[in-house]
């Protein structure tokens, strides 16, 4: 991909279409399908394969919106289209189920209807708009996740609505009663009831807040006023999830969806809403994109790939098909803006003038900003169990960065495999143990308390204390075992390990490194974790470790 610096509508299409162009080749023949990988999810590869038809539209409605063209995806996507939603048809997509994925992938059809109408809809003879409307209808015959997922039933009657065509009024009214119970204050919502502080705020509930209230205005004011009025304090707080390059806080589940991460800002800007000042969230879309330009996650072909920094399965979710990271295709909200609109012409600014040290409330996290541009969170743990792949390490490590990342462990069978970096892992029993779902916990502006267990026969209480050199931690364990501990750090790039050390205070550590297994860190594929591992007695132990960076 083009490493250009971005700055104009021209820029930014050039590269949106750089991305979406290499899939060309792979669209089914009737154009309702795009399969690129050979890899699954857990739902059918058929829906993967409609899942890949949908995606690419988050980028190409708002191309087109803006007075965008290209001649060869308007009509992939108004055959596809149809074929898609024709039971006659060897590509028709079929009936749904509860907790369908095809019910994920109509938001996307549904943001094509109601912003690039004139390129997907109304080209379509009257038959073929009574088809698909009669296809989409299936988002109201069966059950949505109670979480984001809401929305995209939202989305779905609105775009009917919108079109003249039936809609289910009373159960729409049930979804934005169900999205409301979600919000917390502050511009935070929380994801259902599995949900917590992660990307699926900005770029799921926030987004699809900011798009329902510019389509919906006239007929729900009240409720559109208070999206937009929520995405602007909600913006002024997510700012600090981002660092001085452009790199986002890698945290939560989803990271496969990459520059999705900055989507929330593009739909700000989409909108003419300002949390921040136009030229700020211009330099944050800017730096962000430029910084993905940067990292190896295309394929040879062109073909974004499962991973973060670079191709990775093995941190990915079980809902994760090859055609799955084009859902940051969100980021080009932005192009929804025609081209005389003042934020192609405004400056890039950095960004602005924010705290070292800041507490967000909401979202249950200490967030520190350090020299040289890393952002490190110190959340307060994982509010629920184990639903998703690797959810103790996306949720409960005691810390995360923008420069480091996290580790996923391989395997629990040794500290190399388990890479447990930024994490208190207990080797006990052959294998090696970390924290999952917090007993409970407590964030105040000075400190993080938590108890928790990796096993039954530990139970530990861990202060963590935010410092101006990075923090101190201090954890009181009540063992049944011998065994040993590994109070770790971040996991560093092998080329240069120097960026965190830790030392003990207490409890008579001893500093080692650990060289965990390639690939199990998200941004760097060789690591080295610095620990002080600590031989722990039955009873009750207390050791203090500190963390610099």
């Amino acid at each position: 991909m083009d490493k250009r610096k971005l700055n104009t509508r021209q820029d930014f299409e050039k590269w949106m279409l750089e991305i979406l162009n290499p899939l060309k080749p792979y669209y089914s023949e009737e154009k309702a399908r795009l399969n690129i990988g050979c890899t699954s999810a857990h739902y059918p590869d058929e829906s993967a394969w409609m899942e890949g038809f949908s995606r690419p539209l988050w980028g190409l409605a708002a191309f087109w919106a803006g007075g965008g063209s290209d001649e060869a995806f308007e009509k992939i996507y108004r055959q596809g289209l149809v074929s898609g939603t024709d039971p006659a048809s060897v590509e028709y997509w079929g009936k749904c189920g509860d907790y369908d994925q095809k019910l994920v992938e109509m938001a996307a059809i549904a943001f094509a209807i109601l912003f690039a109408g004139e390129k997907i809809w109304e080209p379509l003879t009257e038959k073929e708009k009574k088809q698909v409307s009669v296809w989409l209808w299936e988002i109201n015959r069966n059950k949505c996740c109670d979480c984001n997922w809401r929305f995209f039933h939202i989305l779905v009657n609105t775009a009917l609505r919108k079109t003249g065509m039936p809609y289910d009024k009373e159960g729409m009214e049930k979804s934005l009663d169900f999205i409301e119970s979600c919000y917390l204050g502050g511009g935070w919502y929380l994801d259902g009831e599995n949900g917590q502080a992660d990307y699926y705020i900005p770029f799921a509930m926030e987004f699809y807040g900011i798009v329902y209230a510019m389509v919906m205005k006239e007929e729900d004011p009240k409720r559109c006023r208070r999206y937009l009025e929520r995405a602007e304090q909600f913006g002024k707080d997510f700012v600090y999830w981002f660092a001085e390059d452009g790199s986002a806080l890698p945290y939560g589940r989803s990271l496969t969806y990459r520059f999705a991460q900055a989507a929330f800002y593009s739909a700000c800007v989409m909108a003419h809403i300002e949390p921040l000042p136009l030229p700020v969230m211009k330099g944050i879309l800017v730096r962000h994109l430029e910084y993905w330009m940067n990292q190896p996650i295309f394929d040879h072909s062109g073909l974004l790939t499962i991973g973060y920094c670079y191709p990775n399965l093995q941190m990915t979710e079980s809902y994760n098909s090859p055609q799955s990271p084009y859902w940051a295709m969100k980021a080009f909200a932005c192009l929804a803006l025609p081209e005389d609109d003042p934020f192609w012409t405004c400056e890039v600014a950095p960004l602005p003038l924010l705290r070292s040290e800041k507490y967000l409330e909401k979202a249950d996290m200490i967030i520190q900003r350090r020299a040289g541009g890393n952002v490190v969170a110190l959340p307060g743990g994982r509010t629920f169990g184990h639903v998703h792949g690797h959810t103790e390490e996306k949720y409960a490590k005691f810390a995360y960065s923008t420069k480091y990342g996290f580790s996923v462990m391989r395997s629990p069978v040794n500290v190399q495999e388990a890479a447990p970096d930024s994490v208190l892992s207990f080797e006990v029993l052959g294998h090696i143990f970390i924290r999952g779902q917090a007993k409970s916990y407590e964030v105040t502006k000075e400190q993080i308390v938590s108890v928790w267990s990796p096993l039954p026969g530990i139970l530990v209480h861990s202060r963590i204390i935010p410092t101006d050199a990075g923090h101190r931690r201090i954890h009181t364990i009540e063992s049944d075992y011998d065994c040993t501990a590994y109070d770790a750090g971040f996991a560093l790039p092998m080329t240069e390990p120097e960026g965190c050390e830790v030392r003990s205070l207490q409890g008579e550590g001893e500093s080692m490194v650990i060289k965990p297994d390639p690939n199990t860190n998200l941004i760097h594929s060789k690591t080295l974790i610095p620990v002080v591992k600590y031989e722990i007695r039955k009873g009750k132990n207390v050791i203090e470790t500190e963390v610099l960076y």
